[in-house]
């Protein structure tokens, strides 16, 4: 593994949040959801360059300090997230080298710690390929039919909640989002399109606390989890 790249997707509208002001720019715990994510990353020096994708035409960026600093790039974000990475990728791709590595983290999680960071880097140096970081399914899972009666209980016991950062070969990651785009293959994360393509990915457990805000709810408890972490200084 040499260089790593980090590529956070940032042009969406949070419509399921709701509200006048895109979620990635709503205030919590004293400044912008995405200046924390992007603290985030930073705190690691093992990140070479950050690669953010955002809707060109909101000017509410210009208020995340963090988008200002030396090792961030801005670049113009596409309509679905999986477009929005892939156009941070080509963005990157003139400075990227053989053996470099990317890693792509949610705009919405502004809640990940240095330690899980630093362990899911690790953990791809050590296997050589893909590893997100993800959390063993708690809940009781219940298959639903047309009528919404339980038609069965789904077993748990294999089943993970996938998280974000993701890390990946540069050229694999690349690779595969270009071809989900020619087959017209819809993605919902970066793994996705490395298993479609015949990539192997592992998991790595993180933290209950490295949530994706969704939900009104989900603000203040990110709220409550950042001020936690300042304290301790994770």
């Amino acid at each position: 593994m040499n260089s790593i790249w980090a590529v956070v997707p940032a042009a969406g509208s949070g419509s399921r949040l709701g509200g006048e002001i895109p979620k990635q720019y709503r205030q919590i715990a004293g400044a912008p959801l995405l200046e924390h994510t992007l603290r985030a990353l930073l705190r690691s020096p093992d990140i070479r360059g950050i690669m953010v994708a955002l809707d060109p035409s909101d000017r509410r960026a210009d208020g995340v300090k963090s988008l200002a600093d030396e090792r961030v790039e801005k670049t113009r974000g596409g309509a679905e997230r999986s477009a929005s990475v892939l156009a941070a990728l080509k963005a990157l791709a003139d400075r990227v080298t053989e053996g470099d590595w990317v890693l792509v983290h949610d705009a919405a999680r502004p809640c990940l710690d240095y330690p899980s960071l630093s362990a899911l880097i690790e953990r791809a140096r050590a296997c050589g390929e893909g590893v997100i970081l993800a959390e063993p399914v708690s809940d009781t899972l219940k298959r639903v039919d047309g009528e919404s009666t339980i038609a069965a209980t789904v077993d748990r016991s294999a089943l993970w909640r996938a998280q974000t950062p993701q890390l990946f070969p540069f050229d694999q990651l690349h690779q595969a989002l270009d071809a989900c785009l020619v087959d017209g293959v819809n993605i919902t994360d970066e793994a996705m399109a490395v298993e479609w393509a015949g990539g192997r990915v592992h998991v790595l457990a993180g933290p209950s606390s490295n949530i994706k805000i969704t939900v009104e709810a989900d603000l203040a408890f990110a709220e409550l989890l950042l001020r936690q972490q300042n304290r301790e200084g994770a």
